[in-house]
C-alpha cells in the first residue's frame, strides 16, 4: 500500500509485547476501536499468540507478525507459507539476501507483505563492531535497503533515524516501518535509536510501532489517541 493510501489511524501499530494471550486480549479490549493494527512478536507468539493473529485478522484488524525469520531458504519459505495462511498483513525477515529472496518467492499470490529488518534499534555502531561488522549502522541499513528493493521485498524495518535516507533510496515503492518510537517524555528503555511520532512521520515513516508507551500507560487508549493526534498533525 502506498503512503497516500494509508489511513492515518492505521499508521500506529501497537506491539502486544505481553506475557500471555489473556493479557493481550485484555489490552485489545481496553484499546477498543482506537487501534486497528497490532504486532505480535516473540514473547506473545511463543506464549500461544499465533492463533490470536488469525482471530484478530478475522475481526478485521491488521496483524504484524514480527518473527524475524532467518534460516536456509527452504525453511524460510515454508514458514512464510504458514504465516500467510494466518491472514497476517506483515511478516518480518532479517535482511540477508538469501532469506529475503526465499520469503518473497514464498509469499507470491498471497496478501502477506514481507518486511526486511535492517539493523535492530537496540544496536549502535559499537554493537555492530562487536558483532564483526565493518560498517556503521547507517551504511549497513542503506546497503540492506538497496538489496531489499532489488529483491522485491515489500517494506523496510529500520529505526526512525534512518527513515529519511531510506526514503531517498526506495522512494515510495516500499513501506517504511519504524520501531523505536517514543512520545515526548517516555522512557527510552533498551532502545538506542529513537524518535517521537511526529518526527518519524516527517522523516518519511509510513507505520510507527509503539509498545511500552501504550501498553504500560495508565490509560492505554488515551495514549494511543494522543499518538494518532500527533501523527495527524504531522501529516498536515
Amino acid at each position: 500500500m502506498q503512503p497516500a493510501q494509508i489511513a492515518p489511524r492505521d499508521r500506529l501499530i501497537v506491539a502486544l509485547d505481553l506475557p500471555s494471550v489473556a493479557a493481550a486480549e485484555a489490552m485489545i479490549d481496553r484499546l477498543g476501536d482506537s487501534v486497528s493494527f497490532y504486532k505480535i512478536g516473540y514473547q506473545l507468539g511463543y506464549a500461544g499468540g499465533l492463533p490470536l493473529a488469525r482471530e484478530l485478522a478475522g475481526r478485521g484488524k491488521k496483524v504484524f507478525l514480527d518473527l524475524k525469520l532467518h534460516d536456509i531458504g527452504n525453511t524460510v519459505a515454508r514458514g512464510v507459507e504458514s504465516v500467510a495462511a494466518l491472514g497476517a498483513t506483515f511478516l518480518t525477515v532479517h535482511a540477508y539476501p538469501q532469506t529475503m529472496k526465499a520469503a518473497v518467492e514464498a509469499r507470491a499470490g498471497a496478501s502477506l507483505k514481507i518486511l526486511a529488518v535492517t539493523v535492530l534499534t537496540s544496536y549502535d555502531d559499537n554493537d555492530l563492531q562487536a558483532a564483526g561488522y565493518g560498517l556503521k549502522v547507517s551504511d549497513l541499513v542503506e546497503a540492506r535497503a538497496r538489496q531489499a528493493q532489488a529483491i522485491g521485498v515489500d517494506g523496510i524495518v529500520s529505526s526512525p533515524e534512518e527513515a529519511a535516507a531510506i526514503r531517498k533510496i526506495v522512494g515510495h515503492e516500499m513501506n517504511l516501518v519504524t520501531p523505536g518510537i517514543r512520545p515526548a517524555g517516555s522512557a527510552t528503555g533498551d532502545q538506542k535509536r529513537i524518535m517521537t511520532p511526529a518526527r518519524a512521520i516527517a522523516a518519511g515513516a509510513d507505520y510507527l510501532v509503539v509498545g511500552r508507551p501504550v501498553v504500560e500507560a495508565d490509560d492505554p487508549k488515551a495514549a494511543a489517541e494522543a499518538i494518532h493526534a500527533e501523527v495527524a498533525q504531522a501529516l498536515g
